[in-house]
């Protein structure tokens, strides 16, 4: 069954970003002067962790940290765990000369997984990824080179998602923010020197063009008469280029950088399965926009814990904006409100079990901006994320397999 295929594999990626969720660490604590986010085809960076899925690192912010305690933090981390945290790019990793592994951790794999799942959720939304069931009525079968075929162009748009594009833009913000790091991060690769600058410019240069040539592929597999994976990436790229680069600089911006943010987790993964395995149209691009608004919603979380420092440096987050009291409230609602609407948008064009499970999953959702985030979103927002986050990328899911039952709209 093709929702049996993308719930399961949903599970997995859940799974696997909880554990983190459960040992890791939240936003990569330092505070830094420019924000950077994680990414898809945008990212963040240094000082807050991937919205959707956070590794807490129990980092205070450097204007309540001494910065003498920046090394004995990082050497606390070089044992096993440390290593595990070099080559996954987080926060707390041990310490390194092997060219390949800072390579690795200057793409933030860890930030790969919401692509991951994006993908999944528009192969779930096209109606069209076929899996194998041994079960399956007599005539109704899928065989079984159909399915490794469908695992197989999933599997390279995971590729294309995650280590090309992400990795490109995780790096690329590495470098306008080297400046920074040297202050707050110096351990990093790049202010550290453990890695040349025309290492990283070849890295930056394998890695679009490495993804962009994908991309063409993966039109050319999928028949596309029009490019459309490839113009995707060139998109993705554009933005992921100006998110991190001035003079845009896009992260600087409250709303354009969080709603870029949110846009690029949700949106364009989507965009990139669905084009693979059905047709990407002007009905699917407007819901995944709007279900981007959830998205800036995630990425204000992870604004409260530098307030302080972003109205020192003029940087005009929300909760520098609006105030803390205010942002909050504009945070729970773009979440909850976003999620309902599209709840009830499923329900209007009769889809009412799908609507009932979506909103089903927004209301632990609730529980916990309740009982954590509104409170004190500064120090809970490690709590909040953990609880909250599953539920709402398996509502992400949900919608993605209810477009894919319903067909064109």
């Amino acid at each position: 069954m093709k929702v049996a295929l993308c719930v399961a594999l949903a599970a997995s990626l859940a799974g696997g970003a909880d554990a983190f969720a459960a040992v890791s660490g939240v936003r990569a604590g330092v505070r830094m002067p420019a924000r950077s986010h994680g990414m898809t085809m945008v990212q963040h960076g240094k000082e807050r962790a991937a919205p959707f899925y956070p590794f807490p690192d129990a980092v205070a912010p450097s204007a309540a940290r001494p910065r003498a305690a920046v090394a004995p933090l990082r050497a606390s981390k070089e044992d096993g765990d440390g290593a595990v945290r070099q080559l996954l790019g987080v926060k707390g990793a041990s310490d390194t000369d092997d060219l390949l592994k800072i390579r690795l951790q200057l793409t933030k794999p860890v930030t790969w997984i919401p692509l991951l799942w994006g993908v999944i959720c528009g192969a779930a939304a096209s109606g069209n990824y076929h899996t194998w069931n041994p079960l399956a009525a007599e005539g109704t079968a899928v065989s079984g080179a159909d399915a490794l075929g469908d695992l197989a162009k999933a599997l390279v748009c995971m590729v294309l998602a995650g280590p090309f594009l992400t990795g490109y833009t995780q790096t690329i913000n590495d470098w306008y923010d080297r400046d920074i790091d040297a202050i707050n991060e110096p351990y990093r690769p790049i202010p550290s020197g453990k890695i040349t600058e025309g290492q990283v410019k070849a890295q930056i240069a394998f890695l679009l063009g490495g993804g962009l040539a994908l991309a063409y592929g993966l039109d050319l597999w999928a028949g596309h008469d029009t490019p459309t994976i490839l113009l995707l990436s060139i998109f993705g790229s554009f933005i992921s280029y100006i998110y991190s680069a001035p003079p845009l600089k896009l992260k600087q911006n409250g709303w354009l950088g969080n709603y870029a943010l949110g846009s690029s987790y949700i949106s364009l993964p989507w965009w990139c399965g669905q084009a693979m395995f059905g047709e990407l149209n002007i009905q699917v691009v407007v819901l995944t926009l709007l279900y981007s608004w959830a998205g800036l919603g995630i990425a204000i979380v992870n604004d409260f814990k530098s307030v302080e420092g972003d109205r020192e440096m003029g940087l005009q987050s929300l909760p520098v904006a609006f105030g803390v009291e205010t942002a909050k409230w504009i945070c729970v609602a773009s979440i909850d409100l976003t999620q309902l609407g599209i709840a009830a948008w499923l329900y209007s064009v009769g889809e009412p079990t799908y609507a009932a499970v979506l909103t089903a999953l927004v209301l632990p959702q609730i529980y916990a901006q309740f009982k954590y985030f509104l409170p004190d979103p500064v120090e809970n927002d490690v709590k909040y994320q953990a609880t909250a986050q599953p539920f709402l990328v398996f509502g992400i899911l949900t919608t993605a397999l209810a477009v894919g039952r319903h067909g064109a709209f």
